[in-house]
């Protein structure tokens, strides 16, 4: 495992200051993560303050640490002057989430902050969810290893702490270790060999209000409990299960529950045993509920072996078709984590229509910055622009708040917002740096509701590059254009997928359309894209009127998800006034161009940023603009050579 790593947006400096004393005056509740708040404010002015010295007595600049009954939990609130800085917080939490605020405001402002106002968290849980495995892999990992895990054994280490400090920075205040698709030792961690190390790893987190949470197994029973079966209505199972928890939780504190994937994508579930999603999601959180913890249940659930000649199984219906009949069945420290769409991380796809549909469960929204289908870390993609749409998308499910982000931070202290990392262990963390933007700011936008992408964009780059303006102005006007360039040269109007199987990075038109996981597109000469009318799949009927109106009707679908919802021919007039087939090649050559854009405007930093993140992004805008080539060649010759219609500019086309 590599032991030099970088500190991520923790990079102080010296700001403009003339104060040579500085006295911190405590008033807090000497909680763990209390204690934190006072270190890392103790440091941080260490740095940005190199002169000054911390007194006892008299100082020319005060910071007042305090906790107070009259805020939230994790609320704090700030009252800084000139003078004088009054950081405050609900516990412990939020204490040390106002000392990271006061921080980020000194290093972006370059001064000691002036300023009156706080924050109070958006969503009661805001998550990691790594998929890191024992054996120290990474399921769709970008950036290294993992630096949770070594041979089979959990690491705790700086790297640990680091981490840790980094997420709470932002807000995260949960974190799972493990793989959704739980392996090898990793099944063990319920088991008495892992308590040790777990409680080491839990203790690390706590001391940044983090709380711990395992990816189970479901079939654990069989696995170490000499049991026959996994039948969630078996009492046998149940108290297996009751037996395992009480053990677990007297030995590892700090403990959050358990996050589950269930009969997806060969994963073992209730389905086996002829029962449903609450029957299986109860009985844990039923052996949860004693010590305050709760069952995290994946509503990734779908057909796998669909057959490509179907026409009317989607896909898309699943997790719907699933779960919406047991609305208001589940226990209620149950949370269901949907996905951000109903297919599996694309450029671009619909909102999942649970959000919408699910009045009476607790929900967690799951998006992904590991960049699976979306560049793998060396394309830059910004995805905060992505996520404010989700999160900002107006369900119509009859609430005045019926956002995504009204529904996921409304149902109690069991609900919120999980994304899967992009983290391993390579110095930066990430593979590309860039790509930390994205773990960055979906801690700042899940802890603050109405924070703007370009706001974080604009705080990374200060924070992670310098005080340059020049420098911040041209990456942050990279990353607020990489969303749309990406989908430019990939797959727009919604087709998605279109990549290759198995690792999904660059283009293979057909390399899903005849498999068995139903991601197709349906392409021939005549037409492409998917009905998902009521004439056909029906999925479009899913969604609360007025959005399922404007859904079913290719007059009124947005053109960005046109191809997602309609099966139309090449020559139909999208509402830009211009063919399908045109869109198509225009769109990827400029794609194409706007990386093109991003890789000069990025040989311009050099001599301005950290040499390493330079060449570390000239590196990556290599690979980026070789496979944006491919895209733009492929996907633009396919669709040639099926319509047999030349583009109206006379570009080539092969």
């Amino acid at each position: 495992m590599r032991t030099e790593f970088s500190p991520l947006w923790l990079s102080y400096r010296k700001i403009q200051s003339d104060v040579k004393t500085v006295r911190i005056t405590e008033g807090h509740d000497n909680t763990k993560p209390a204690l934190t708040a006072v270190f890392e404010l103790k440091s941080a002015l260490g740095v940005m303050l190199p002169g000054a010295g911390i007194v006892n007595g008299d100082g020319e600049y005060s910071v007042t640490l305090s906790v107070s009954s009259g805020l939230g939990s994790e609320e704090y609130s700030l009252d800084c002057t000139e003078n004088a800085a009054i950081i405050q917080g609900g516990s412990g939490k939020g204490l040390l989430y106002g000392v990271f605020a006061y921080i980020r405001m000194a290093v972006t402002e370059e001064k000691l902050p002036v300023y009156k106002g706080g924050a109070a968290p958006a969503n009661p849980m805001r998550m990691y969810n790594h998929w890191d495995n024992t054996d120290g892999s990474i399921e769709r990992g970008y950036a290294g290893n993992s630096f949770y895990f070594e041979h089979g054994q959990i690491v705790v280490n700086e790297r640990t702490e680091m981490f840790a400090r980094a997420a709470a920075s932002t807000g995260i205040n949960g974190i799972v270790i493990n793989n959704v698709n739980v392996r090898a030792e990793a099944r063990e961690f319920i088991l008495e060999r892992f308590y040790e190390s777990l409680t080491r790893l839990s203790e690390v987190f706590e001391l940044y209000g983090i709380q711990l949470f395992i990816s189970a197994d479901f079939a654990a029973p069989i696995d170490f409990g000499g049991l026959d079966t996994a039948d969630p209505l078996d009492d046998r199972v149940g108290q297996w299960w009751k037996d395992c928890c009480k053990k677990l939780f007297e030995n590892v504190p700090n403990l959050g529950g358990f996050l589950i994937k269930a009969d997806s994508e060969g994963r073992p579930g209730p389905f086996a045993y002829g029962r449903n999603h609450a029957d299986g999601a109860n009985m844990l959180a039923r052996a949860l509920k004693p010590y305050g913890a709760c069952v995290i249940w994946r509503c990734f659930v779908y057909n796998c072996m669909q057959d490509w000649r179907d026409r009317k199984t989607d896909r898309a219906r699943a997790a719907f078709d699933n779960f919406l009949p047991l609305d208001g069945q589940f226990e209620d420290n149950v949370i269901l984590q949907v996905k951000n769409g109903p297919m599996d991380f694309q450029i671009r796809e619909p909102v999942h229509p649970l959000f919408g549909a699910m009045k009476n469960t607790n929900l967690m929204l799951e998006v992904q910055i590991a960049q699976e289908y979306t560049g793998q870390q060396r394309h830059v993609c910004y995805l905060l622009p992505m996520f404010r749409e989700i999160l900002d998308f107006k369900t119509y499910s009859g609430s005045e708040k019926d956002t995504v982000a009204d529904i996921i931070s409304s149902r109690g202290k069991f609900c919120g917002i999980a994304a899967v990392t992009n983290t391993g262990d390579d110095f930066n963390w990430t593979g590309s740096d860039l790509a930390a933007a994205n773990l960055y700011g979906f801690g700042r936008i899940a802890f603050e509701k109405d924070i703007a992408p370009d706001v974080i964009a604009e705080e990374w780059c200060s924070l992670t590059l310098g005080s340059d303006k020049e420098v911040i102005s041209a990456v942050k006007s990279i990353l607020m254009r990489s969303r749309e360039a990406y989908e430019k040269y990939t797959v727009p109007l919604g087709m998605g997928w279109m990549c290759k199987p198995s690792h999904h990075y660059g283009p293979d038109p057909l390399g899903y359309e005849f498999d068995r996981w139903g991601t197709y597109h349906y392409a021939d000469r005549n037409a492409v894209g998917v009905d998902r009318s009521g004439n056909g799949t029906g999925y479009a009927t899913l969604y609360n009127k007025p959005l399922s109106d404007m859904y079913s009707a290719p007059e009124s679908c947005p053109d960005e998800l046109k191809l997602f919802f309609c099966r139309l021919p090449y020559t139909y007039v999208l509402q830009s006034g211009k063919t399908l087939i045109q869109h198509i090649y225009d769109t990827h050559f400029e794609g194409y161009d706007e990386a093109v854009s991003f890789a000069e405007d990025w040989k311009k930093l050099e001599g301005k940023i950290d040499p390493r993140i330079y060449r570390n992004g000239v590196d990556r805008f290599k690979m980026q603009l070789d496979c944006a080539r491919e895209w733009r060649d492929i996907i633009n010759s396919f669709f040639f050579r099926l319509s047999g219609i030349a583009d109206d500019k006379g570009r080539e086309i092969y």
